[in-house]
Parts: structure tokens; C-alpha cells; sequence
């Protein structure tokens, strides 16, 4: 009888595992290259598909490069999407290694007025410090911080989303409308809150990313550095400049970046006795992070309560 029960008890184990693979091989497996498309994916795509983000927990997204099992897990994937080229510049030759003839590759800056880097350039710079100005193409790709893109590109990955599982393309597009009415209501918190703001410059002790936040919002920034590269380094010059623009100003916080020792931000702060606080670009998270199961409004909620202190908003 233990026999018979042991033998009744491993099919239905073997048939619950086999339905299980089953019913998991049925979401469509989706590659990201930012965490924002990564976040976006998982909600427009809910229960229906399996999200990965390429760039691995706490690593700097403008440092990162591809490697070969990249390629390969790409070429098992029903959807890739990245950010733009401009964010992305490997993935053209990235593509040119897959063979998945049926991958549905998804640019989500698509619609999108991207900024000219040089916008973002308050001053004119000596000719040796423009030799680390890193480029991304002349375009600031930093699309997700203004929260009216973010609904661009939650509309893109949707489209793509429904073009691979045209089943169930209400879903998707649902689920996606339901989405984008979290990020307007956000959106308009940001310009409600921001608008009452006493300080109108953000004062950035890191590679600034924030260009498209600061124009949506009304905002000015200052960073010593120039460009987004990681391995930039600013002069002492700009530093220096900086702390006096913050003594003079009046303003008591300077920002850092994630992912990245904040040194000249923590030295500014020594010098002017500003306080310190991160204004997260939501480039990646950390391990923990994605871990707790961190979200894209997360960050950005997160944000709005570090700037209504920092520049003093009723």
C-alpha cells in the first residue's frame, strides 16, 4: 500500500511540476536594459510575463557593457526593450549577434523630443576639461525623469507587449492606462509641490541627470561635473564655483547620485555645512533593492519628499 501511494504521490508531484513549467513557459520572457523599462515591463506585463534586467543589482548604468551570455539570453527572449540609443549605444552591434528572428525589439524613447547634452551647459568651459565631457550622441538620455516621457515609454512597451501576445492585448493596454494614471497623478503632485518651491536650483554634486526633470518642473541645476560619464572627474575650478553658488544661494542641501561614491558631494557639504541627501536618477537599484521589490514610483516618491526639504516647498 506504500508503494501504491508513494508511486500515486510522485505522478502527481511530476504532473504539478509539469503543468507548473507549462503555465511558466506561457509569459512571454521579456529582456531590459534600465531598470525604468525593467519596472515598467513587470506592470504593464503583470502575471503574463517573466522580466529580467540585464544590468545586474548596483552596477552604474553608464559604465555598463554586455556580455556574451547576454547575447545569448536575448536570443531566447519574445521581447527585448531598451531605453534609446543614446542611453544604449552597444545595442545596435548587440543585435547584430541575436538570431531570434522572431525577438520584438522594443526602443522606448520612440515618440520621445529628446534634449541637446549642451542644454544641460550653464557655462562656458575651458578646452581641457571639454576632453572628459562624456557624450552620449549631442542627446541627454535621461527620458524617464520627466514623468509625461515615462508614459511614452509605458505606451511603447505596451504596443510591444500586445504585438507578441495579441491574446491578450486588453491586458496589457489595461493595464498599462491604469499605470499611466499613477504617473500623472504624480506628475502633477511634482508640479504642485515644486511650484511653491523658495529655491528653484538644484544643487547636484554628481554627473546630472536630471535635465528633462528640472524643464518639466520649472527647475534650474548646478553640478561641477560636466556630461554623465562615472569616470568623469570635475575641476577644482567648477568645485570651487559650486561652493560659492551654494553659500551665496542659501540653500542648506546638495544632492548625490546612486550607485557612486558621492566624494565631491560630501566635500562641498564640508565646506558649506549643507546637508547631503540622494536624488536617485532610478538608472538601477541596488541588490537590497530589488530585493525589497523597490518600484520605479518608489524612487520617485522618494524624490519629491527629498526635494520638497532640500528647496524649501510649502
Amino acid at each position: 500500500m506504500f508503494r501504491r501511494l508513494a508511486g500515486v504521490l510522485f505522478i502527481f508531484f511530476i504532473g504539478t511540476s509539469c503543468a507548473f513549467a507549462q503555465q511558466d513557459k506561457a509569459r512571454l520572457e521579456v529582456i531590459t536594459t534600465l531598470f525604468p523599462t525593467y519596472d515598467f515591463a513587470r506592470q504593464v506585463g503583470g502575471e503574463k510575463v517573466n522580466v529580467f534586467l540585464l544590468l545586474p543589482p548596483g552596477v552604474e548604468a553608464h559604465a555598463f557593457e554586455p556580455k556574451p551570455q547576454d547575447v545569448v539570453r536575448i536570443n531566447k527572449a519574445d521581447v527585448f526593450i531598451y531605453t534609446g540609443r543614446y542611453m544604449e549605444p552597444w545595442v545596435e552591434d548587440l543585435l547584430k549577434g541575436v538570431s531570434n528572428k522572431k525577438l520584438v525589439v522594443v526602443d522606448s524613447s520612440r515618440g520621445i523630443d529628446l534634449m541637446d547634452e549642451r542644454d544641460h551647459d550653464e557655462d562656458d568651459h575651458d578646452e581641457e576639461e571639454e576632453g572628459g565631457h562624456h557624450h552620449h550622441g549631442g542627446k541627454d538620455p535621461h527620458i524617464w525623469l520627466d514623468l509625461a516621457n515615462a508614459q511614452i515609454m509605458v505606451d511603447n512597451i505596451a504596443g510591444a507587449l500586445a504585438e507578441k501576445d495579441p491574446a491578450n492585448n486588453d491586458f496589457y493596454l489595461e493595464n498599462a492606462r491604469e499605470y499611466k494614471i499613477k504617473l500623472a497623478d504624480l506628475d502633477r503632485r511634482f508640479k504642485e509641490t515644486l511650484a511653491t518651491a523658495k529655491h528653484k536650483t538644484i544643487i547636484y554634486g554628481g554627473h546630472f541627470a536630471f535635465g528633462y526633470f528640472a524643464k518639466r518642473y520649472g527647475l534650474e541645476y548646478d553640478s561641477p561635473y560636466e556630461g554623465f560619464s562615472p569616470n568623469a572627474e570635475p575641476s577644482p575650478r567648477a568645485i570651487a564655483e559650486l561652493i560659492d553658488k551654494l553659500n551665496a544661494s542659501g540653500i542648506k542641501y546638495i544632492y548625490y547620485e546612486e550607485l557612486l561614491d558621492p566624494k565631491v558631494a560630501r566635500a562641498i557639504a564640508q565646506e558649506t555645512g549643507a546637508r547631503l541627501e540622494l536624488l536617485h536618477g532610478a538608472h538601477n537599484l541596488s541588490k537590497d533593492g530589488l530585493k525589497k521589490g523597490v518600484t520605479f514610483l518608489d524612487v520617485m516618491e522618494d524624490n519629491l519628499k527629498k526635494l520638497k526639504a532640500g528647496l524649501e516647498c510649502r
